[in-house]
């Protein structure tokens, strides 16, 4: 569970958005969303820089080319607003469209559309979600889950959020196991599968010490389908931030008929 503090910050972050003239939910948590990638980009960075150091080879497959340094997180946030807004809304969007590295994330930035209106406010995101800790996958998932329990909250958009305690009720009767594979055909914010994970983590934590089980549990197990891509993005990311490297998101309409999650046992 997440501090009080944690929760302080992120409804300073909420409350920016909507004194900043953007109080339509989804759109909020989109931006967010997107900052949040970006953030991690920058991370993924970091990291290869820093194993590269140590081994003294090269970094594979940087994400930054040369050149394009002034786009990471650590670099924009300490320009002048108005540059940091110029430099986002012209640069770093246009590059987050472009990814295509065949990831699951890089699908779903190739409609990112950059809405933050003016660089005051803009400025004042970045510094708040730069205040905020994201190296623990626990505290990750949990101010993201919070995040989401505000379009429900808000009073919009709430037919996305199935509450939580129904959620685990499903997961701890279809008992998921390390082979199984896991599939919501109206996964909205991704919180069955988000449940299902940390499930499986939960009960079999010993499993996810293989490799063969590791890269199912990251890149095979979980499929989740949904016609909003806005949705898509956001169940993407939320498996992201609960630790789910690469999972099956993608658009699908699961109409005319709504679906139940299903869990089906590989042989």
């Amino acid at each position: 569970m997440i501090t009080g503090e944690l929760k302080s910050k992120i409804d300073r972050v909420w409350d920016a958005f909507w004194s900043g003239g953007i109080s339509n939910p989804l759109e909020v948590i989109e931006q967010i969303t997107y900052l949040l990638f970006i953030r991690r980009l920058d991370d993924i960075q970091t990291l290869a820089e820093r194993k590269a150091r140590l081994t003294g080879d090269g970094i594979q497959n940087p994400v930054f080319l040369p050149g394009r340094a002034h786009l990471r997180w650590g670099q924009f946030k300490n320009t002048s607003p108005d540059v940091m807004h110029k430099t986002i809304a012209d640069e770093v969007f246009p590059f987050l469209r472009g990814l295509g590295d065949g990831t699951t994330y890089s699908e779903h930035m190739k409609d990112a559309r950059f809405t933050i209106p003016t660089p005051a406010l803009l400025s004042k995101v970045v510094d708040m979600l730069d205040d905020i800790p994201m190296a623990d996958r626990d505290t990750n998932g949990d101010l993201y889950e919070y995040l989401l329990s505000k379009i429900a909250s808000a009073g919009v958009n709430g037919q996305f959020r199935t509450p939580r305690h129904i959620i685990e009720l499903m997961v701890k009767m279809t008992a998921p196991q390390p082979s199984d594979e896991i599939c919501d055909p109206a996964c909205g914010t991704g919180g069955f599968l988000v449940a299902a994970s940390e499930y499986v983590r939960d009960t079999h934590a010993d499993a996810l010490l293989d490799q063969a089980q590791r890269k199912h549990f990251h890149a095979s197990m979980f499929h989740g389908y949904d016609f909003d891509s806005t949705m898509l993005r956001i169940g993407s990311m939320n498996m992201l931030l609960h630790g789910v490297e690469s999972p099956d998101i993608r658009y699908r309409d699961s109409s005319p008929r709504e679906q139940p999650a299903m869990l089906t046992s590989t042989p």
